[in-house]
Parts: C-alpha cells; sequence; structure tokens
C-alpha cells in the first residue's frame, strides 16, 4: 500500500496560507489544508474566501466545520479530496452522495471518542479514513497513544481503505501509527515548523520504510 507524508496547513489569512503552501510545495504530492469555523472546533482556519497558489501538488480538505456539506457545495472545486468529521454529519449517506456528484474522494474524520463501529457501514462507499490521533483543533496537542488499537481494528475490517492519521505525528511517534497499519501520514508542526523540511520528511519516510 502506497505510504504518504502529508503536511498540514493552519491559517488565518490569504498571505500566510499561501506562505505556508510555498515553503512545503517542493516536497510532497498531497497538502492538507485544514478549515476550522471556531464553532466545531475553537479554532479557526481558512474561514475565509480562500485561494490557492499554482503547484503540483493535489489537496485534500480537512472540514473541522459545523456545515461540511455547506462547505462542499460552495469549495469543492479547489481541492481534490473532502475529509468531514463523522461528528458533523447530521446524515452521512448526503456527504457521500454530494462528494461523489462532483467527482472527488471523500472521507470521514473521526476524533478519538469516535468508535469504529460507527463508520462500518459506510467504509465500502469511502476512500479514507482520517483517524485523529489528538483532540483536533491545534497545532501541537499531544499524541494519544490509545488510538493506536482504533487503527488496527480499522485495517482489521478493511485491507484496502487508506487509513490516515492526524495529530502528534513525529519521529518519536510515527512508527507505533505505521504498524499498527496507517498508510497516510498528517504530520503539522513538526514539519510546518521545522527548520529544515526536507530533513524533516526524510527522517520520517526512513522510519516507515
Amino acid at each position: 500500500m502506497k505510504k504518504q507524508i502529508i503536511p498540514a496547513i493552519i491559517a488565518k489569512k490569504q498571505e500566510e496560507l499561501e506562505n505556508r503552501i510555498n515553503k512545503v510545495k517542493d516536497y510532497f504530492n498531497l497538502i492538507q489544508l485544514d478549515f476550522m469555523d471556531g464553532k466545531f472546533v475553537p479554532n479557526n482556519s481558512i474561514d475565509f474566501d480562500f485561494k490557492l497558489p499554482d503547484t503540483k501538488c493535489c489537496f485534500e480538505a480537512h472540514l473541522m466545520v459545523n456545515d461540511p456539506v455547506g462547505w462542499t457545495e460552495k469549495n469543492y472545486d479547489k481541492v481534490d479530496t473532502i475529509l468531514a468529521h463523522f461528528e458533523s454529519l447530521d446524515d452521512p449517506q448526503e456527504i457521500i452522495d454530494v462528494v461523489k456528484e462532483k467527482n472527488k474522494k471523500i472521507g470521514f474524520v473521526l476524533n478519538p471518542e469516535t468508535s469504529i463501529e460507527e463508520i462500518e457501514k459506510y467504509i465500502d462507499q469511502i476512500d479514507q479514513v482520517l483517524i485523529m490521533t489528538v483532540n483536533p483543533g491545534f497545532y501541537g496537542s499531544p499524541f494519544l497513544p490509545e488510538m493506536v488499537d482504533k487503527i488496527k481494528n480499522l485495517r482489521d475490517k478493511s485491507e484496502n481503505i487508506d487509513i490516515e492519521v492526524d495529530g502528534g505525528i513525529t519521529d518519536k511517534t510515527i512508527s507505533l501509527v505505521n504498524n499498527a497499519g496507517a498508510n497516510m501520514f498528517v504530520s503539522g508542526s513538526y514539519i510546518v515548523k521545522s527548520d529544515d523540511i526536507k530533513k524533516a520528511v526524510e527522517q520520517l519516510k526512513k522510519i516507515i520504510g
């Protein structure tokens, strides 16, 4: 299964968004954009009418918002993958249908307290599952080691689904989630705040093999 290291971008303004994307774009094929509405999580990020710089990268939208369907209808053309928090969905089937109608990839995001069993009936309809290994909303939150069993549980249920992890992923924690069955690894502050991004990425890649 293809393994990927993915930087996560948080931004308050358009200029900051462009600067952070431009800082990492040469080292990655896929960039995650963190959208926060200040309601679903107690923080704000990219909550403006954003534009993305021209890059060779694909983009996935991690929607920490109360209305992921409305966000998708407005912004789907700017990104390649929509990742919606399962906890924000009144009707999970609706977001699956809306995103597939737009010919985009769809994934569900699970907060630490949400079990795999809650999404089990949708697994065959979605492209990936993002398991939060921290409580969402901030850069630099501590890694929750008890999420390792959740990753193993999901991999046991599906050999083919992309399992993404996000939160506290560093050179100290990435082997835990890799060994549990994850194949997509989001790293926010460890990469974006690094003095040497290329070195940080190479270090993570070396660990996961």
